[in-house]
Parts: C-alpha cells; structure tokens; sequence
C-alpha cells in the first residue's frame, strides 16, 4: 500500500492521483486524517476487519460488533470519499441521540476540513455550505447528519447513494426507520445502506440480525469477535496494563495455555491469543459478566445476552451452544429414515442420532393450528438426556402434523410423548388414539383429581399456571445440571427470551421449542413406558 503514495516513482503524477481517487481504500490511505489514541493525525489505514468488510459488502449490511473497532470511521470516510467523487448526491448519518450525531458529524467534518486542497486545488470540490448537520460541496453532493429518535419520515424526498445507521440496536424504532429509507435508497450499484452496531438486548435489531445470519433477510450479515486484529493494537496500551496487572497477581507470571478455565480453552481454540485474555480478566474485575459479553462479545449469540430476560442461564446456553452435534445429512439418513419424514429433513426437521435398538425416547409435543404465527414443534430425547429429533413447523394443519409424530415416533422405538393438552393439542390426542386403526398406545397420562377426591388420567399435559411452572423448574433444572444434551440450536436461541411471567412470548420471538422441550423433560421425569421398546 506505500508504494502507491504519492511520492511512488513508477508512475506518473497525473496517473497516480487518478488511481487514488478510483480506489477508496487508496484515497483513504492518502488523503484522510483520523485521531489516533496520542491525539495526533495519521493517514486512515484499514485494519483487518475493516478490509474484510468493504472487500465484501453488499447493498443492505447488519454489522454486529464489539465496541470500537472502527466500521463507524470507515462509513464516515466512504461518505466523504463517495461525496467528492460523485457529483448530486446526497448522504445520511444517523445517530441514535443528539450527542452521538454531533460527534459523529464533526469526525467527518474534520476528515474534510484535513483534505490537502491547498496542495490539489482542483481535486477536491470546495465546501459550498457547513452547519451543525449537513455539509454541502460545490458539486452539489450533501452529506447530511441526524438522529432517529421514533422518527418514521427519515429520507422522504432524498435520493441517498449512502446510508450509515449508527448503533442502531438502541433506535426507539429501527423497524419504522427501514421502512422510511430504504424507497430512498438511490438505484445504483454502489448505493448502500449500513448497519452497524453493538448489542442492546433481544429487540427488532437482533431478530434481523438473526435473519440475515440465516440467509432470510436481504441484509448482509457480520460479526467481527472482541479478540479480531484490530484490537490487539487498537488497545495496545490497555493490553499492556493488563499484563502487568495479570503478573502482579500470579508471582510475576503470564497467562500461560496450562492456566485457562474451560471457557478461555474454547476462546483460545478459535483465536483469542493468552494477551487478549489476559485483557479479558482485566476488563472482567470490575465489570459486569453479561455487560462485557454484550460490549466485547466473543460469538454473535453471546452479544444478546441479557440478565433477567430468560428464566434458563444465559452463560450455560452459550457454552451448550459451543457443543451442538450437527444435524445428520440427506444423504446420511437416506435408506434410514422413512420416506414419508424424509421430506422434512432441512426443512424443520433435524435428526441429531440414529435410534438404536432396545433404547427408550422421550418426546415433547406444541401443537399449533398451521399455517399461523405459533409453530408445532417436537422434541426427542433418549433416555440418557440426549436430543435426538427437532421438528420446527408453522405450515402444517395438525391431521397433517398427527402423522409425523406417530412416525417420527415409531421411528424413535416408539417413543413416549408427552402432548400439551389445549386446544389443538387435544384435537392431536384424539387423533392417535382414536381416529385410526392403529392407536398410538405410548402416550403420557395426567391423574386429575374431581371435587369428591375421585381421580382418573387423562391423556396429555394439562395447561396450567401451576403445572406449567413446575415444568419451567423441571426443564431449567436438568439443562443447568447438565441433565440433559440440547443439539437444536433454535432450541438453544429461544431459551434465551423465555419468560416465566406467564407471557408464552417476547414480542417478536417465539417459544414452541421450548415448551416441546419441557414435555420432553416431562416425559424423561416421569420414566413410563407403556410398550415394549
């Protein structure tokens, strides 16, 4: 990249300043001025992260990060850069308060204000007008800056080449905010809109952001760890009290890979070097475990943890996140699984093991009507706490759904089901036990005791407060214990908003994983087996 300063030899004047203006990364490199950590003006060189971002951007981005890594600078330069080069275009900076948009907004005003225009007159187009929040050049490009507050009316009647939406997991409404800009957004290739941000809890920012994870969002998704290059010398100070701070404490010694916990082998196993977690324990003695895994977050999954929201750990969720079986393939279940499940595999249904012979299964069953919000959702465990099965549906109508529990269960050594009894659920009981030639005889039973003290069971789980509580324990008890093996990562993800108030869901998030998972634990807490297995 030196080489193709201005003072390089090999070509000439003009040549070497139109190469520069056709290359951001160049431009960036030559003309823009940033402060450093010593207050002083350096040339803008990317670091890694940054360079793996513009390398590989699309036209709608989500950029998940820890704090302070620098995809704010590097947006702030692109809209400068893009402002100069691209005549009658317009720009927009949003900031999440009043604060955070001034700052931002003199940052840019300061990489302009540094441009060599003295040395370059003619490259670079004056500024025609500077307030508080919009700079205006000669060439008739603007580069506006403001906040989102719970404004919906953002970008109405612009025609935007460039979005950056600032830390906007802390937007009143970021869903409004989309609505209103992305008609805005101009019809090129390089027009862009992006994301970036820290987390702040389970909101409209971490659903898209899980979307686009997953290929279902027409955002871009990226995640860029606390231990990424950029911060090992972005905090190199910081880095160096933290190793003297770490010695001070263990006889003059560094972090050695012998001293890790069983976390910090899995942080080093993908990267995080002994100085970074050193950095990591310093940070760590005075600071909050869930703010830091929000603030400096090693896995994207971790950034949205937040204390209070779920009633299951949040830290063991993480770590069985870090231990899933994948689901087995196609191809590996071909000739295996009947043709009639086949259809499903990839497609809500995951088979983590193969039945073997003799072995007991407990599954868990939510039943919703199909083709609505909720999902039928089943869940299978073996008897030694092992997921075996997931099924995650919200299309199919429950004659349909009744089919795929009998088969995945005789599949499953003709599992023992533990059925939700509600509405839906019912109607799923009676279908088989009843309406076919063949009942599904394994199936749990509730004794329900009448005003007399006369009892009798009845198929299913009953849906109360009290029962549902007890299940809630139950199901909390033996993830926390380690008593059972979860390998459904959707399972995994809703357990961290499950609420116990009552709500079977936070807004925007569903739960029917989570309650075929609490039959399931039903079922393996109740050991019947009504048949020979």
């Amino acid at each position: 990249m030196e080489g193709d300063k201005l003072t390089s030899k090999t070509m000439t004047t003009d040549k070497k300043i139109q190469k520069i203006m056709n290359d951001f990364k160049l431009f960036s490199l030559n003309f823009i001025k940033i402060v450093d950590n010593h207050g002083e003006l350096i040339p803008f060189k990317f670091n890694d992260q940054q360079k793996e971002f513009i390398n590989s951007w699309d036209r709608y981005n989500f950029v998940l990060k820890p704090r302070q890594l620098g995809f704010t600078t590097v947006s702030l330069a692109y809209c400068l850069y893009m402002a100069l080069t691209n005549p009658n275009t317009q720009y927009l900076i949003v900031s999440y308060k009043g604060d955070s948009a001034r700052d931002l907004f003199n940052k840019i005003k300061r990489m302009n204000s540094n441009l060599p225009r003295d040395s370059f007159p003619s490259l670079f187009p004056k500024v025609k007008r500077e307030n508080r929040d919009e700079l205006t050049f000669e060439n008739g490009s603007t580069i506006v800056s403001t906040t989102a507050g719970s404004n919906d009316e953002l970008g109405r009647g612009m025609t935007l080449m460039y979005v950056l939406l600032s830390e906007a997991a802390f937007y009143d409404e970021l869903k409004g905010v989309l609505t209103s800009l992305e008609p805005s957004l101009m019809k090129t290739e390089k027009a862009k809109i992006v994301i970036e941000t820290t987390a702040n809890g389970f909101n409209y920012a971490q659903q898209l952001h899980e979307l686009a994870k997953k290929g279902k969002s027409k955002f871009k998704a990226f995640f860029f760890p606390f231990f990424a290059s950029a911060y090992e010398k972005q905090f190199k100070y910081d880095i160096e009290l933290a190793i003297k701070w770490y010695k001070a404490r263990n006889k003059g010694k560094r972090l050695s890979a012998d001293d890790l916990n069983k976390e910090e082998q899995q942080l080093h196993q993908i990267g995080c070097s002994l100085n970074m977690l050193m950095w990591r324990q310093y940070k760590l003695s005075d600071t909050d475990k869930n703010t830091f895994y929000q603030e400096y977050p090693a896995y994207d999954i971790q950034a949205f943890i937040s204390t209070g929201v779920s009633v299951f750990d949040q830290s063991k969720i993480l770590e069985q996140m870090n231990h899933t079986l994948p689901p087995l393939t196609r191809d590996e279940l071909k000739g295996e699984l009947p043709d009639s499940l086949m259809e499903y595999i990839g497609r809500g249904l995951e088979i983590y093991h193969f039945p073997k012979r003799g072995k007991r299964y407990y599954g868990g069953v939510d039943v919703a009507a199909g083709g609505q919000g909720d999902f039928s959702t089943i869940s299978i465990f073996d008897d030694s706490g092992e997921q075996v099965a997931s099924l995650n549906r919200n299309d199919i109508p429950v004659y349909r759904f009744s089919d795929i529990v009998r088969q995945l269960g005789m599949y499953f050594n003709y599992a023992f089901y533990v059925i939700e009894r509600n509405g839906f659920g019912t109607s799923l009981l009676e279908r088989l036990r009843k309406d076919t030639d063949d009942p599904y005889l394994n199936l749990y039973r509730h004794r329900h005791f009448d005003a007399k003290g006369g009892s009798d069971y009845k198929l299913g789980f009953p849906q109360t407060a009290m029962t549902k509580s007890q299940a809630t324990t139950d199901a909390k008890e033996a993830f926390e214990t380690g008593l059972i093996h979860i390998n459904c990562k959707d399972t995994l993800t809703q357990m961290q908003t499950y609420s116990d108030t009552g709500k079977n869901r936070t807004e925007g998030h569903h739960h029917d994983l989570v309650i075929s998972l609490m039959m399931a634990v039903v079922g393996l807490k109740a050991n019947r087996y009504y048949v020979q297995a």
